[in-house]
């Protein structure tokens, strides 16, 4: 997926303070379109906003999936708050990944699950 910048601007909604996501931002993403969620601040001009489509709101991310989310939460606020940036995954690094996977099977039962 092609990453495409969508310019956010200040809102205000009733008593409280928003961010306005222009309507193409819904027409890219319809999924997010009645969506809650969460925003972490991860420097004074960064932050992370985590959407939730209404499905996930409604509980039916399985437990592999929250796992997999916060387990890829922590690689990120990890690979964005270190000192010397995130490091970029080098062919040494694929080769050292491939050897330690050699003669690694997969489960049929995990198979079956399709993980």
């Amino acid at each position: 997926m092609t990453a495409v910048p969508y310019r956010v601007t200040p809102a205000r909604i009733g008593n409280s303070s928003g961010l306005w996501l222009p309507a193409a931002f819904h027409r890219d993403h319809p999924q997010f379109a009645s969506a809650a969620g969460h925003v972490e601040v991860l420097s004074d001009t960064i932050l992370l906003l985590r959407m939730e489509s209404p499905a996930q709101s409604e509980g039916e991310a399985d437990d592999d999936s929250l796992m997999l989310g916060l387990f890829l939460d922590f690689l990120s606020r990890q690979a964005l708050t270190a000192d010397d940036g995130p490091v970029p995954y080098t062919e040494e690094m694929a080769a050292a990944d491939d050897e330690l996977l050699a003669g690694v099977t997969v489960d049929a039962a995990d198979r079956a699950r399709g993980t």
